[in-house]
């Protein structure tokens, strides 16, 4: 192709998104059109299929700069993704099929939702360990049915976040030579020039982190061509430094960082547009000899995807064809579940719970951050990721969580991450997105109140039931005992299009006995009935055996009570009211009790016995004594 017409294809994205922002009245136009000539070059490089965005070789895009919707939307459109031109005219707008920055599952093309800056660079790691991963499963020498790259395009405020230095420290360690991150390196923020915030130096950062680095002209056609090209020969991650300059093409804001998140304004596009040889007045125009050269894409991609299928329907070894089919459909009634007669802690029943479930559905894998030992999540005689399913992300929390976020959205893949749950703090905005996009990741946090012990306050997680408990579609299960656990599984297992969280004990807990109305699928269940209650108790997790010793403490003062046990209190919140009444009785007293915040609980609760305070250093049930979490305690209370 000419880089005249490589320049027109480029000016003609240029103007779209500036467009978009113009009617908008909102958006950044900079980044779009600094990184215009970069995607006009990677359109000729991208494997995909506009027909069929789900199709599992092909390549993934990820933009890490989500603000840059301009241009991820002009390309979808130009693509063939299915968005109009009308779509464009509708950016940011309520319902359109364009909002402000890129959502999974509402508009075609969009690979994940990235969110705040950095987690889409954590992603496109992600994406690309999900590909090694699967390609060891199904590739034979004479068959590689997987063996496509992951583009990730970034700015300078992705590689700020310190997210993006955990993810990209994981993507060389791991020698992902299918990993390609564009650097926009235009040298703007928000409040200025790079100058007044940032002096590393990038390419020693990354090659300090085994990755190889490229260096070009982010305007100039053939050096951009050249990079792609040796880009692909590379055998580790590649980091491509496009030295850009913001609102290229944009007359007067050209390099402003004015430029970044405001319209450009009507008579300064003008400007442009003439300036660049295009009709001034026309808005939104895109002309025909462009769209049929981005339009290839659909009748390129289409070609790939049956290719790839014949190859698929042509695998020479009977395992390798086997492998493929177990992966892509995975039978859950294959998984033995687990049986407990004993009391346990339900950090060993879950990673019990997960080795059963590894061993039957292939694509179940995960790991901790550089935890597994505590959070009891190593998947015995599994082998080491990516061959195997034990993946070491080091202490990596937050890369942890947005790297398993797009491995859960590659296809055939369903990841874990485990930490301790304080922890979590560190994890909190992929845990949103994951909620936000329905994500089904599952988050497994051990050492889950004041039990934690003598590690302190700093390590016993008061708030975070009650942080994760708020956030929309995601579900959080604190199991009682093993038998709750498993029942957790298997729920969270069937929600597909839904996160969830198991936040387990260190200390044993005891079996409970059977429910006697209702069960764990509805987030909590009637444990202990007595026909004359005058009081309902109500826990989760290791709280539970405590409520059963109030209710017998009450007893023995003439109170009748009650036990609810509420492994999941989303689930809970769900259900009928009919159905609530029926196990929590209107006519009690009802009492919740948690050694954690619990400000949640009075969504049922009249009085809530909860930690009114930070905890403390001392062995665990010093702890429990000392901030009124005994039987004797809280019957005396109430």
């Amino acid at each position: 192709m000419s880089n005249a017409m490589r320049q027109k294809m480029a000016d003609t994205i240029r103007f779209l998104a500036t467009d978009m922002v113009q009617q908008a009245n909102s958006g950044h136009p900079g980044a779009p059109m600094g990184l215009a000539d970069i995607a006009v070059v990677l359109s000729e490089y991208l494997n995909h299929n506009p027909k069929n965005p789900k199709w599992l070789n092909r390549d993934r895009l990820v933009f890490s700069g989500g603000h840059g919707t301009g241009l991820i939307y002009s390309l979808n459109y130009l693509w063939g993704y299915g968005l109009e031109i009308e779509d464009l005219k509708q950016f940011r707008q309520l319902h359109s099929k364009t909002p402000g920055h890129p959502e999974y599952g509402h508009t075609a093309g969009i690979e994940i939702t990235t969110g705040p800056l950095g987690q889409g660079i954590a992603n496109a790691v992600g994406f690309a360990m999900a590909s090694k991963f699967v390609g060891h499963k199904v590739n034979s020498e004479t068959a590689k049915m997987i063996d496509h790259n992951v583009y990730c395009l970034c700015g300078d405020g992705d590689l700020e976040e310190g997210i993006s230095y955990e993810a990209c420290s994981v993507a060389g360690h791991m020698c992902l030579d299918n990993l390609i991150l564009i650097y926009d390196s235009n040298r703007i923020t928000i409040e200025g020039s790079t100058e007044l915030s940032l002096s590393e130096n990038i390419r020693d950062r990354f090659e300090s982190q085994n990755w190889a680095v490229l260096e070009i002209d982010g305007h100039n056609f053939d050096e951009i061509d050249g990079a792609f090209t040796q880009a692909q020969l590379i055998e580790r991650p590649v980091l491509i430094i496009a030295n850009t300059v913001i609102a290229k093409g944009g007359d007067t804001m050209e390099g402003s960082h004015h430029a970044h998140g405001a319209p450009l304004g009507h008579e300064v596009i003008k400007a442009a547009k003439l300036k660049a040889g295009f009709d001034p007045e026309k808005t939104f125009n895109v002309d025909a000899d462009v769209l049929e050269r981005f339009r290839c894409a659909v009748e390129k991609g289409d070609a790939s995807e049956r290719e790839w299928n014949h190859r698929l329907k042509e695998l020479p070894l009977v395992e390798q064809n086997e492998a493929f089919e177990q992966l892509m459909n995975p039978d859950f009634s294959r998984i033995e579940w687990p049986t407990f007669s004993k009391a346990d802690a339900t950090r060993n029943t879950n990673g019990i719970i997960l080795n059963a479930i590894a061993k039957a559905i292939p694509g179940f894998l995960g790991g901790s951050a550089d935890l597994a030992p505590s959070n009891k999540t190593e998947l015995s005689n599994m082998g080491e990721f990516p061959k195997g399913k034990n993946i070491h992300f080091g202490i990596r929390e937050h890369a942890m969580a947005s790297i398993s976020n797009a491995m859960a959205l590659y296809g055939p893949i369903m990841p874990f991450s485990a930490t301790f749950f304080v922890f979590s703090d560190y994890l909190k905005p992929s845990v949103r997105i994951a909620a936000l996009a329905g994500i089904q990741q599952f988050f497994v946090w051990t050492h889950d109140s004041i039990g934690v012990g003598e590690d302190g306050p700093t390590h016993q997680p008061i708030e975070h039931l009650s942080q994760f408990r708020a956030l929309p579609n995601f579900y959080v299960y604190r199991p009682a005992d093993g038998a709750e656990n498993v029942k957790c599984w298997q729920k969270a297992l069937s929600m597909k299009n839904s996160p969830s969280g198991f936040v387990c004990s260190r200390q044993n807990l005891p079996i409970l006995s059977a429910p006697i109305l209702g069960d764990v699928e509805n987030g909590g269940y009637l444990l202990q009935e007595e026909s004359n209650a005058t009081v309902t108790l109500m826990a989760s997790g290791s709280e539970v055996s405590l409520a059963l010793e109030t209710a017998k403490a009450l007893a023995e003062r003439g109170v009748i009570a009650n036990v609810v046990s509420v492994p999941c209190f989303d689930l809970l919140l769900e259900q009928s009211q009919s159905y609530i009444d029926s196990i929590i009785k209107p006519s009690t007293k009802k009492v919740a009790i948690e050694a954690a915040r619990g400000l949640e609980w009075y969504r049922f609760a009249d009085t809530v016995v909860a930690m009114e305070s930070f905890g403390a250093s001392a062995p665990a049930d010093q702890l429990f004594e000392y901030f009124g979490f005994t039987a004797e305690a809280i019957a005396s209370k109430i």
